[in-house]
């Protein structure tokens, strides 16, 4: 392979880039010494039967004397990597080898990238479905909408363990953080906010779901056609169900009917967003401009109108990086033991993503950095906390 030496937009060379990467990022090792015979046979046989028959007597056994009580399986069909589509599941295996990466570095725990060459809802579930006795949790990632939508619900629905789509509900989570200390630092009220969100995939559901379940009581969702409401004859069932619980004010139309008079724009979907939108917001209003590396509105309007900014980049301040959620919540969803992921718990994972930098506000810090250490132990405790009262 040749490699040029090319800088990129992140300031780095592709040789390094190459480099970091070479080999693969992750190893596998044994947690204990083999120094003799009975190291030989405590580990393996004849003493592993033992610990097998107690499992099969009593499978809770298994989170304390197997590796998956602490396990995550890193999941994706390559459908929806990063801004790079449907590239297939080899090549998206980078992305969840660095994932594995993050639940190591961020919240000690072990995680596996497994990537699927399936890609029906069928086949992914029962795949899904197959290996899940081999891991106390499963984060999906990557897999394109609404496809997304079906296999995480089925697979909650069929397994007595966690499952989460980082892509939705990772970043509603760190929205909702963000927001939560934007509202802190403007003297406003979730439950007063018009809400603009730019797009209806994983992002945009999972930001209704949590944006609500927060308060928030109008909220309008544009897609590449307008407006998402009932009258629309062009709905998937997932739009029809967007429609349902969002809209409260019947609006019709575009970008620019859905902009006059909105407090906050959430956009997560790319596309090019206007100086003329902007003006027909509220005053001061909040922009969470989500699509990387270019945002939906330039850096430079988003600065002129909004009050308090945030993007997906991490050169710009108030970075919007699901990091901040994920290890956090899986983390604190295993040590309660608990089977799946409760819409409480990831509002408990953003009020204490929030509470980490409520002491220090400032309109260019509303979230910690992604490298915070603080946060995903103030997460996992929040998240066990939840579980462990909700009883899941």
């Amino acid at each position: 392979m040749t490699i040029s030496l090319q800088r990129t937009t992140d300031n780095l060379t592709e040789a390094e880039i190459f480099d970091a990467h070479e080999g693969g990022k992750l190893s596998i090792g044994s947690t204990r010494p083999l120094r003799d015979m009975r190291d030989l046979s405590l580990a393996y046989t004849p003493g592993v039967a033992k610990v097998c028959e107690a499992i099969a007597e009593d499978p809770e056994v298994a989170r304390t004397h197997t590796g998956i009580g602490n396990t995550v399986a890193v999941i994706s069909d390559g459908t929806a990597v990063l801004g790079l589509g449907d590239i297939g599941p080899q090549a998206s295996l980078p992305v969840m080898e660095g994932k594995a990466q993050l639940f190591s570095s961020f919240a000690g725990l072990k995680a596996v990238p497994i990537v699927l060459d399936v890609h029906e809802v069928d086949e992914l579930v029962e795949t899904i479905a197959a290996i899940a006795p081999s891991f106390g949790a499963i984060n999906l990632e990557d897999i394109s909408a609404p496809r997304c939508f079906e296999v995480e619900r089925r697979l909650i629905e069929r397994l007595d363990i966690p499952v989460m789509h980082d892509d939705q509900h990772g970043t509603a989570v760190v929205i909702l953080a963000a927001l939560r200390n934007s509202l802190k630092l403007l003297d406003r009220k979730i439950e007063d906010l018009k809400i603009v969100i730019s797009g209806a995939g994983a992002a945009g559901v999972a930001a209704v779901d949590i944006l609500t379940n927060a308060g928030a009581t109008d909220i309008v969702v544009l897609d590449s056609r307008g407006i998402i409401e009932a009258s629309r004859g062009d709905l998937s069932p997932v739009k029809a169900d967007l429609a349902a619980k969002t809209n409260p004010r019947s609006i019709t139309g575009g970008m620019n009917e859905a902009f006059t008079g909105a407090d906050l724009f959430i956009g997560v979907s790319g596309g090019n967003i206007g100086e003329e939108a902007l003006k027909l917001m509220a005053p001061a209003p909040i922009l969470f401009t989500l699509a990387n590396p270019t945002p939906e509105i330039d850096p430079e309007l988003s600065n002129k109108y909004g009050a308090i900014v945030a993007t997906g980049r991490s050169d710009l301040p108030n970075q919007i990086n699901n990091v901040l959620a994920f290890p956090g919540i899986f983390a604190g969803a295993l040590a309660a033991k608990a089977k799946k992921i409760t819409p409480e718990m990831k509002l408990a994972a953003a009020e204490a993503i929030a509470a980490i930098t409520e002491d220090d506000l400032e309109v260019g810090r509303i979230v910690p950095t992604a490298l915070d250490p603080r946060v995903a132990p103030a997460v996992k405790a929040a998240v066990q906390a939840v579980a462990e009262q909700q009883g899941v």
